[in-house]
């Protein structure tokens, strides 16, 4: 039965040069026929695959908070209508610092949202200007001060590291500075050039100063200590989170367990279907206005595939994967399945067993993608 769901927000004041999201300037764009249009997939979505009631629900983009008041209203009150929230349910809205009036926080808080994503990246200004951000270190302060005087607890904030020019010591005092407001909850994410990115056109005419691996490798290392001195507990590769404020709805992806996915670009898996939704808006708009589901890829996902996505998703987790669980879930002990791949990390200090679970060493940690690489296919 689902229990969560991703709802995909594509608008955003401005795009950061290192963004490969599903996004497009807010400016002339058709923002309500789009939440209309987003209010009639959840309508159709909860009527192909319905739910019992949700325990998470996480709106993300581009920048759900880009709308303004009354569009904003209107998203909280379709998706109080459409998705039934569990008491005591995780409800998240990603926010930019500088983009939220009181009143927004208002709305929000009112419609029952209970924790806030901010994505702050970075204390360095000079940086800040240089990835494309538009808010300052001065407006994460002011913005987190209106979230906690409405009452927002569960606050979450978002780092990156190994940005272009980023020293060591800059990315110090930013987890520095982070850490002094002492919330329950950060990710920080070293920084992936993706394509069709500012970036990505960058570093292809070899503009692009990034810092080298091995300091990368140690502003990983150097972000592991300070969380652990402050008592936040990594529970995945790069989330951390003090006892019972772990993201609910993260947990949902990692544990392998489904969730819908709705909006442009949104993608879901319900039914034992992946689906990923259209991402051009009118594309996405227009099989919803003839009351049909706006889906453009559907993957049934074989046996295989599913054991090897509890491999590589669960392993980002501090826990691991469970065998017990595992066999409970395929009717497979996962030695008879992954007995290569995880006999192959033990023996390079990479992968740990010890009781029922399998999971990363702090040097798997820092080699993740390559350990998750050997579990693909290995299903088979």
């Amino acid at each position: 039965m689902i229990k969560s769901a991703y709802i995909h927000i594509p608008f955003c004041e401005h795009i950061c040069h290192y963004c490969d999201f599903n996004k497009v300037f807010l400016q002339g764009q058709p923002v309500e026929a789009y939440l209309e249009m987003l209010d009639k997939e959840m309508e159709l979505q909860l009527s192909a695959c319905p739910t019992e009631g949700l325990d998470t629900i996480f709106v993300g983009g581009g920048t759900p908070t880009a709308l303004n008041e009354d569009q904003l209203r209107f998203l909280c009150g379709s998706i109080s209508k459409r998705l039934p929230l569990n008491k005591g349910g995780e409800y998240t809205f990603e926010a930019n610092p500088g983009e939220l009036s009181q009143e927004k926080l208002q709305i929000l808080h009112d419609a029952g949202v209970n924790r806030l994503s901010f994505g702050v990246q970075s204390f360095n200004d000079e940086l800040l200007k240089k990835i494309g951000r538009t808010h300052r270190a001065a407006d994460v302060y002011r913005t987190l001060e209106m979230a906690q005087q409405t009452g927002f607890t569960n606050i979450s904030l978002d780092l990156i590291y190994g940005l272009p020019g980023q020293t060591m010591e800059d990315f110090s005092e930013t987890l520095k500075k982070a850490l002094e407001l002492d919330l329950p909850h950060y990710s920080s994410y070293s920084l992936i050039v993706e394509p069709k990115t500012v970036f990505y056109n960058l570093m292809q005419k070899g503009k692009l100063n990034l810092p080298p691996q091995e300091t990368e490798a140690q502003m990983y290392e150097r972000l592991m200590e300070e969380m652990e001195k402050r008592g936040l507990h990594q529970y995945e590769i790069s989330n951390f989170a003090r006892p019972g404020f772990e993201s609910r709805h993260n947990l949902t992806y990692w544990d392998n367990e489904e969730y819908y996915g709705i909006g442009a670009g949104a993608h879901g898996y319900a039914g034992g279907r992946r689906i990923a939704n259209h991402g051009p808006i009118k594309k996405y708009m227009a099989p919803l206005s003839e009351g049909k589901l706006p889906f453009l890829e559907v993957h049934e996902v074989p046996l295989h595939e599913k054991m090897e996505e509890e491999m590589f998703l669960g392993l980002r987790k501090a826990e691991g994967v469970s065998m017990t669980h595992f066999k409970d879930k395929f009717s497979v002990e996962i030695g008879s399945v992954f007995d290569a791949p995880i006999r192959d990390g033990v023996e390079k200090g990479l992968l740990q067993i010890s009781g029922d679970r399998v999971f990363l060493t702090k040097k798997g940690k820092l080699l993740g993608n390559e350990v998750f690489q050997t579990f693909l296919g290995a299903g088979e």
